[in-house]
């Protein structure tokens, strides 16, 4: 008879998902994973004007607010048929990027790091496992003081944020039709100085310290594995032309890479708690009716797929399918596809700013349509995020989001498939029931938000 061990709420990751595993001969042989608040979003923004999408949106998370309202922002603009002028586009891929960079210190360091070093005796790290550490003292106390210095660091990228959208998270610059700040001389050196700093961090610390938790834990290229079927929907538009991407879209199904098609997205409710009218259902013409009383769900996660498979979204997706990084798909290999990335978007960023072109226009304005729709798609710091959104009478009469997380940390679907992280956890040998560190380091490999998911 398999033991069961229940984690909830999980740490650093938001706190509010919970996952239930069933473990037997010291392996996990199923897994659920699921989500336990509900909070709407998708209901709050219907009636709206449109407009408000990019602002309400940003609030689904605090960490990752810059991806909603770029997701928000396109999804306004193919319904409005314009694109942000040239200055407009490099701007959003700044904002978007420190946002990204920000994400990525913080997931690295302050939420991922603990699953493998051993922290002080006090808040945030007392009463935390105590097993399953493996580096010396030397290396343990280096990677703790870096732990320390990313705060400061990815409050730099939060200050290159607010330099350029006005606040952050929740930033007011970036909207439909472009962005509100200008390029002035004194606002771009300011933000280069702090990129500087960035970028020194992410190639003298980070990559160092990526690749001794690889040495150190390297059995975890061969843990948290699943298929290489991955989704991502492009990532920083180009400035000339808004269909192309730095970091490509594309399908990674069985082995073959394809163009995506977003018709082919559909989210089952099966296991989640919402009432099913016609089963799994396209974003644009699903509902969200929330029943918490509904028999045998176990999550407020919709279930998304791809072809009516279950993928993965990510930094790990991105450079695999951009042909950057193909060495496996591991907890280890997700981190490092993540320290990757980031040293990957300080670069361009260099670049983006370069291009900037003092006192041509940031914004384009453009009148509202009265009926009409529109899709948001573009990729976030855990995976591919997607706006749906219809406008009938000038305000919003639908809205859908599909989550990063929701791909990742989705329960089962209609035909029993197993969401990504549940995939991920089957075969994980746990080494003490009392203190099953290796569950956390799986889940924690895919920086999941579950504020996001359960929006």
């Amino acid at each position: 008879m398999p033991s069961k061990i229940t984690l909830g709420p999980i740490t650093r990751a938001q706190n509010s998902c919970s996952v239930e595993v069933s473990i037997e001969s010291g392996k996990v042989v199923d897994a659920r994973c699921g989500v336990d608040f509900f909070r709407g979003f998708e209901l709050i923004l219907k009636g709206r004007d449109p407009r408000d999408a990019g602002y309400l949106s940003q609030r689904i998370c605090g960490i990752c607010s810059a991806a909603h309202g770029t997701a928000a922002a396109m999804a306004l603009e193919d319904a409005a048929q314009i694109r942000p002028p040239r200055n407009g586009a490099l701007l959003r891929n700044l904002i978007l990027g420190a946002d990204f960079m920000q994400d990525h210190f913080r997931h690295f360091y302050i939420y991922g790091l603990p699953d493998y070093v051993e922290g002080p005796d006090m808040g945030p790290f007392a009463q935390g496992y105590t097993k399953g550490f493996r580096l010396s003292k030397k290396k343990n106390d280096l990677l703790m003081k870096h732990y320390k210095q990313a705060l400061d660091i990815a409050r730099l990228n939060h200050e290159m944020v607010t330099l350029l959208a006005g606040k952050a998270p929740h930033n007011q610059g970036l909207l439909a039709g472009g962005c509100t700040v200008p390029p002035a001389a004194d606002i771009l050196a300011e933000f280069q100085s702090k990129l500087k700093k960035v970028r020194a961090f992410i190639k003298d610390v980070m990559m160092t310290d990526m690749m001794v938790l690889a040495e150190t834990y390297s059995d975890y290229y061969h843990i948290g594995t699943r298929s290489a079927d991955f989704l991502e929907f492009g990532l920083f538009t180009h400035p000339e032309n808004s269909q192309k991407r730095t970091f490509p879209s594309g399908a990674l199904i069985n082995g073959q890479n394809k163009e995506v098609n977003s018709s082919l997205i559909a989210e089952h409710l099966r296991n989640s708690w919402y009432d099913e009218e016609a089963g799994a259902q396209h974003p644009a013409q699903g509902k969200t009716i929330p029943n918490r009383e509904k028999t045998g769900a176990y999550s407020w996660v919709k279930a998304p797929r791809y072809d009516g498979k279950s993928v993965e979204g990510g930094p790990l997706a991105r450079l695999w399918i951009k042909g950057d990084y193909q060495r496996g798909v591991s907890v280890m290999d997700r981190n490092m596809a993540r320290v990757l990335e980031t040293e990957k978007i300080a670069d361009l960023m260099v670049q983006w700013l370069a291009e900037l072109e003092p006192g041509k226009p940031v914004f384009k304005s453009f009148k509202m349509p009265s009926k009409a729709e529109g899709i948001g798609l573009t990729g976030a710091m855990r995976g591919p995020l997607g706006h749906w959104l219809k406008i009938e009478k000038g305000r919003i009469a639908h809205y859908q989001i599909i989550t990063p997380t929701a791909w990742n940390f989705s329960p089962r679907d209609a035909s029993g498939q197993l969401g990504p992280v549940e995939e991920a956890l089957i075969g994980t040998t746990i080494e003490d029931e009392k203190e099953p560190v290796e569950i956390g380091r799986v889940i924690r490999s895919f920086d999941i938000c579950s504020a996001c998911a359960s929006h």
